[in-house]
């Protein structure tokens, strides 16, 4: 992501916080706009699928992934493990224990990085921590790890093992996207409870 596109970014994210803020409980900690500024341009916030696939692959229990789309798109397909806090809900008094997460990774992702990134400016102005978004989103998820192919004659130590998370993460989304919806509701629940009483939640 270049400069010029984070820059945006941020400023249409800073607009959303002007506007929001005033209807909603200010957080204690909530950043300057030049602090804020300078977390945005580090762009360290920022995770590769890759990673994320690795972290679903793992059964990594320091992550949880925020699938920001609409409820209706959610149900369509989402990443095993996703809760779904639609992007105009962020704020809404009952998702409020999700954020300041001390020891879990929040992973936003949407269908690309925009309101990824727009949700990430929003929460992290506000003081939260742990807060990350998936690059490329939904778009890249497809496109890197349900369309991975090997090309070529020869495959590298490391370009194997990145292929083989990617073909398990793969199997993973198929087969949870399968389920019933009886089944899909029942396993998300249980993971909104659980997510719900970690550590960290705001008071």
């Amino acid at each position: 992501m270049n400069t010029r596109v984070l820059l945006s970014i941020w400023l249409i994210g800073l607009g959303l916080i002007l506007a929001v803020l005033p209807d909603k409980k200010v957080h204690s900690t909530q950043l300057k706009p030049n602090e804020l500024l300078e977390k945005a341009i580090k762009n360290d916030y920022v995770i590769s699928v890759d990673k994320v696939a690795r972290s679903l692959v793992t059964d990594d229990s320091t992550v949880v992934l925020v699938d920001l789309r609409s409820p209706e798109e959610f149900k369509e397909c989402n990443i095993p493990g996703a809760i779904n806090i639609p992007y105009a809900n962020l704020l809404d008094k009952e998702n409020e224990g999700y954020w300041d997460q001390k020891e879990i990774k929040l992973i936003f992702y949407s269908n690309g990085s925009f309101l990824s990134a727009q949700a990430w400016t929003l929460c992290t102005g506000m003081g939260y921590q742990n807060i990350y978004i998936m690059e490329g989103g939904m778009n890249e998820w497809y496109k890197t790890v349900l369309n991975s192919r090997f090309v070529g004659e020869q495959i590298t130590a490391r370009e194997n093992a990145l292929f083989e998370t990617r073909l398990k993460a793969r199997k993973l989304f198929i087969e949870m996207n399968s389920l019933p919806d009886s089944l899909k509701i029942n396993f998300r629940e249980m993971k909104q409870k659980t997510t719900k009483k970690l550590d960290g939640g705001c008071g």
